[in-house]
């Protein structure tokens, strides 16, 4: 008897996680707009030291022993029969296709200012955006950095610690950034902005110009709804959260008030059996939390139980943040628990732990090293992450 076939709608960091926990026990189609794993984690990392970044959090799907079973598809989703099971791809050549399902996984994510964004990709355009992203940044002598969650903070913080000399400026709306993580965790997290010399800016609200997506670095003035004269400085970093759900292929029945994908407490779509959604898509709690929580494993069983016929189980949701703020920094890694309190792993467990051991095989079942035979990247841009980047 043939197994049931599983379409993983985006190979972001749950898609793929979640792909890799059903590979053993059904037939799993991965559908990416990214030929590889590019992942939507710590920003300031991406932004300060992009070679870095790139080892951990862009890697190439061949690169996951976990996912050798699926199938995977580099292409835009453009629709989906939901009566027929099928969705409707335009693959990176240009052609159109068609994948069937026996149950359908909505992973899509979000769009997120320029470093989350839903259009189809080659190596090169990752590595363009990731460069010019960096070189910009490097050539500016002071940084505006706009928004208060952890994507905000952590650029601010990563920017002053790489380019001593340039002036950065964090503003926020509220009387304390990450109002969404333990009150603990930001006075921890504010003592270290202070110590980089990072200027912090309470009480500021940014108006966005009409038409404008923050999807870019802008070198304008900012203006304030909150009635402070406008900031100018030579580079500002839009990282308000202004989300915006991928969801543009699915039809309104699917959907809350928001965009985002409507499930019940199991992830399941409601009155639509063998459809599922996960991570920053699933309108599951305020925080989205399924996207931080492994949720993907319960999902996994979810699916299973569906092909059984058995029972499905509940996703209980965080109510607040936690984790990695301000990702690796030269002393080390602080990853904070859900009661604000910091946990500090050295440099030398980072890389020979945790990103080894804990990560890399704990987590995604193990990460072969790269190889020419593996590399998500062209030789030609390969050689240029090699070469020295200004302040790396």
């Amino acid at each position: 008897m043939n197994r049931p076939r599983v379409l993983v709608a985006g190979l972001g960091d749950t898609g793929v996680l979640t792909a890799i926990h059903l590979a053993r026990h059904v037939d799993v189609v991965g559908i990416s707009a990214k030929p590889a794993l590019v992942s939507g984690q710590e920003l300031g990392r991406r932004l300060s030291h992009p070679d870095d970044w790139a080892r951990d959090y862009w890697v190439g799907f061949d690169r996951f022993r976990g996912l050798d079973r699926i199938r995977t598809v580099h292409g835009s989703m453009t629709g989906v029969d939901l009566d027929e099971r099928a969705v409707s791809v335009v693959l990176a050549d240009g052609s159109s296709h068609v994948e069937a399902y026996d149950a359908l996984i909505i992973a899509t994510g979000v769009t997120n200012g320029f470093w989350r964004r839903p259009m189809l990709q080659s190596s090169a355009d990752v590595d363009g955006d990731l460069r010019a992203a960096h070189d910009r940044l490097a050539s500016a002598g002071s940084v505006t950095v706009l928004g208060g969650g952890a994507a905000a903070v952590s650029t601010a913080a990563n920017i002053a610690a790489a380019w001593p000399r340039t002036t950065v400026d964090l503003f926020y709306p509220g009387e304390r950034a990450l109002p969404a993580h333990h009150r603990r965790t930001w006075s921890q997290v504010e003592r270290r902005l202070r110590t980089l010399g990072v200027g912090l800016h309470p009480g500021h609200r940014a108006v966005v110009p009409d038409g404008f997506s923050c999807d870019r670095i802008t070198d304008s003035d900012v203006e304030w709804s909150t009635g402070q004269s406008p900031t100018q400085a030579d580079a500002v970093v839009w990282a308000i959260g202004r989300v915006r759900p991928n969801t543009d292929w699915l039809p309104a029945e699917l959907l809350d008030d928001n965009g985002f994908v409507r499930v019940a407490a199991d992830l399941s779509v409601p009155n639509r059996p063998g459809v599922f959604a996960i991570g920053d898509v699933a309108a599951t709690d305020p925080l989205r939390g399924s996207a931080r929580n492994r949720a993907d494993r319960l999902l996994a069983r979810n699916v299973r139980a569906h092909f059984a016929g058995r029972p499905l189980r509940r996703y209980r949701p965080r109510t607040r943040r936690w984790g990695s703020v301000l990702g690796a920094q030269s002393d080390g890694l602080e990853v904070f628990t859900p009661s604000g309190r910091g946990v500090r792993f050295p440099t030398w467990s980072v890389e020979h732990v945790l990103q080894p051991w804990i990560v890399q095989r704990a987590i995604y079942g193990g990460v072969r090293a790269p190889s020419a035979q593996n590399a998500v990247t062209d030789p030609d841009v390969t050689d240029r992450a090699r070469s020295p980047r200004p302040g790396v």
